[in-house]
């Protein structure tokens, strides 16, 4: 299947319902698990601004753009690129949105923040009354395995909430989208599914929809596919505390920028250039990375997904390198970004 210029394109418009058989869940109305139920309703819609002609739907009354899901008090979690305007040649990040729910109910929520990084925005209905009427998840405690069981709720192509079901794949996948790994899944997804949870059987979020692989398709041709991403849920869960704190969620920064070369018959991570905590601590172009704090590098996708993960900003790390015939240990001060 031939990329798009191997581009990675956002979901943002809406319709498709897609139930894929051998998940171990029945998607009749008349068997639906509570999990799957309580889901799809604390799912809401992203409506489409007015003044957005970005984004086009055949609905009279109102369109959706992307997707977002309640977890309690109001909060909803969407991504960030699901809500962006654009204003004149500026994108915006608006101070308020509009969302609506299974039930056709709209309601008006503020932005609390939104992050870059992770492609994240957080927002929150004041619905006083209402606000126990809106089911909610709650984020899973555990990562998932590759292989495991999950689902999708959300709004593609316009029409929903629509569900989909297939299985987690790779997950230390990343993309220039987001600067943290992704989660490949294996279901189908579309324009819209965007900002929506991805579930696992026991209906707790285990990942935010990040984005799809676009197969090369006609002009207009809705945006379709099978090869989705998602945000890991932890992180989500993380980023997500921070802003309900009022706190700007950091990053810890190492400072290499990472290459390969060949050690005998191994290919290894090697420093192309070193810069800011990583070159104050002495890592040099072209040492060979051996370990992080007594953790084999053995990709950088795993040396990035472990500083994202593992680490803080401020925090000593021990790196292990082969500089020429010889192993150093280098202790480095991880900046923020």
């Amino acid at each position: 299947m031939k990329l798009m210029q191997g581009r990675v394109l956002f979901m943002m418009t809406l319709f498709f319902m897609v139930a894929m058989p051998g998940i171990g869940i029945e998607a009749s109305p008349l068997s639906v698990p509570d999990s799957l139920e309580n889901a799809k309703q604390a799912t809401v819609g992203v409506l489409r601004h007015a003044a957005d002609a970005s984004h086009h739907s055949t609905q009279s009354q109102f369109a959706i753009r992307g997707s977002g899901f309640h977890i309690g008090d109001g909060y909803i979690v969407t991504a960030r690129h699901a809500v962006e305007r654009r204003e004149g040649s500026k994108k915006i990040i608006p101070k308020q949105i509009s969302i609506i729910t299974g039930q056709l109910t709209e309601y008006a929520a503020e932005l609390i923040g939104v992050n870059g990084f992770l492609d994240l925005a957080l927002y929150r209905i004041h619905f006083g009354q209402a606000e126990s009427e809106l089911p909610f998840v709650s984020f899973d405690q555990e990562d998932p395995r590759q292989g495991d069981e999950a689902f999708t709720v959300g709004y593609p192509l316009g029409w929903g909430p629509a569900l989909a079901f297939g299985r987690l794949g790779n997950l230390q996948t990343f993309l220039p989208t987001a600067q943290t790994r992704l989660m490949q899944i294996d279901l189908s997804a579309c324009s819209g599914n965007s900002g929506g949870g991805l579930f696992n059987k026991q209906g707790n979020v285990i990942g935010l929809v990040h984005a799809i692989i676009q197969s090369e398709t006609k002009e207009n041709e809705r945006r379709c596919s099978r090869f989705a991403f998602a945000v890991p849920g932890m992180m989500v869960k993380k980023i997500v505390e921070e802003l309900q704190a009022g706190k700007s969620f950091m990053f810890p920064k190492l400072g290499i920028r990472m290459t390969v070369v060949k050690v005998a018959q191994q290919w290894r991570v090697a420093v192309a250039k070193a810069k800011g905590p990583a070159r104050k601590a002495g890592v040099r172009k072209s040492d060979v990375l051996l370990s992080i704090n007594e953790q084999a590098i053995s990709s950088a996708a795993q040396l990035k997904n472990y500083i994202i993960e593992h680490t803080v900003p401020g925090q000593i790390i021990e790196l292990r390198v082969l500089r020429e015939e010889s192993e150093k240990i280098l202790k480095v001060t991880l900046g923020s970004a």
